[in-house]
């Protein structure tokens, strides 16, 4: 049996450990190849490889970051060239039976699923295990990477923590977070934050800087504000619905039309310093984590997430049952069909114990707090 392997879309601690932990099960079995492809997607379509079954190549990369095999966000369905996007999903294909593969493994993040339903669709035998620094991806517990991710975000922050009390600053931290907000409330949950915004629940500038302007009375001239990248106010949100509505459409195109115009609002991030600044009086400081979180060595919980969902992608490609994500759910290993994944987002729940304790314990979510609770 020949069995495929890449690693796709946006970095994540943890993805080495489940290359590792593929390719040393693989190798216990009989009559197994296993085929890196270089670079994720584009290695694939441009058919460049590795074996990863070499001696020794699998040693000693539990511990790291990255990816031994390299990563791309390209997609086979659209490769960027220079301003434009092409389709060569074709080419792909080519390369699996080039190689006579039975079975492709892709590890990846969000968009990375959908661009393997399609080569599902395309008829290639398919496993992907989800990875993704903000746990994005739905119908797994948790995404490998999100653990590490978390745990480099809380440090940050406590470290800040330090800085804002004895400089008697708003430190405003920005954390990962394009469509949901598992990131930047489970770091700021842990770390204390005082303030913490995500793109779940768009927030209203009045009821954050009566939080602060409420710690001031209290003598606590610090405050820590751990925001999402695409945490919004809810006067931008109201605008950008109702510029989308006017424009006019179906459903989608609509949607398309409230990306277009949510592009042109960023650095929302700098106007909430700025605002709560002038409001609050005090010095506000904003902090970018960005790709920090990506970086460095896993957890060992990611470790051990990427080993099991690597041994039960194993387990499906010798059972013959493609097209699916392995997950992790309530606790136990399972699997789902990509087209059940493909495209869709995992936003956090309004009644997840996350928020309710937030609320409980005093933590501005930017919003009422009856709004969460009841």
């Amino acid at each position: 049996m020949k069995i495929g392997l890449l690693t796709a879309g946006s970095d994540s601690p943890g993805v080495n450990a489940a290359i590792r932990g593929f390719g040393k099960a693989a190798s216990s079995l009989k009559d197994i190849q296993l085929i890196g492809f270089r670079d994720g997607f584009s290695g694939l379509v441009e058919n460049r490889t590795m074996n990863l079954l070499t001696e020794g190549l699998l040693s000693g990369i539990l511990t790291e970051g990255g990816t031994i095999l390299g990563t791309s966000r390209q997609l086979p369905f659209a490769m960027k060239e220079g301003d434009q996007e092409v389709n060569r999903t074709q080419e792909a294909v080519d390369a699996y039976k080039k190689n006579e593969l039975d079975s492709l493994i892709c590890i990846g993040d969000k968009s990375s699923q959908l661009a393997a339903y399609k080569l599902s669709q395309a008829g290639l035998n398919i496993i992907t295990l989800p990875r993704s620094a903000e746990n994005d991806i739905p119908l797994t517990d948790k995404c490998i990477g999100f653990d590490s991710a978390r745990e480099i975000a809380t440090q940050a922050i406590d470290r800040l923590h330090t800085t804002a009390n004895a400089t008697h600053r708003v430190m405003i931290v920005e954390l990962l977070g394009d469509s949901s907000g598992w990131l930047t409330l489970g770091a700021g949950l842990a770390a204390g934050a005082d303030v913490i915004l995500v793109p779940e629940i768009p927030y209203f500038f009045d009821v954050i800087i009566e939080a602060i302007q409420e710690r001031k009375k209290a003598g606590r001239i610090f405050s820590l504000v751990a925001v999402a990248e695409k945490a919004r106010p809810r006067e931008l949100i109201d605008f950008m619905e109702m510029a989308a509505q006017k424009k006019g459409g179906t459903i989608e195109e609509k949607e398309k039309t409230f990306e277009k115009i949510e592009n042109n609002y960023s650095a929302q991030t700098l106007l909430l310093a700025n605002r709560l600044g002038s409001a609050t009086g005090i010095d506000t400081h904003i902090t970018i984590l960005g790709s920090l979180v990506r970086g460095g060595t896993p957890t060992a919980a990611d470790r051990l997430l990427a080993t099991q969902l690597a041994e039960w992608s194993l387990k499906l490609v010798m059972e013959g049952d493609f097209g699916r994500m392995v997950c992790r759910k309530d606790g136990a290993m399972s699997s789902v069909p990509l087209e059940e994944v493909a495209g869709k987002n995992k936003p956090v729940p309004m009644d997840h114990g996350w928020l309710r304790g937030a609320v409980q314990v005093g933590t501005c979510l930017g919003v009422e707090s009856g709004l969460i609770t009841d």
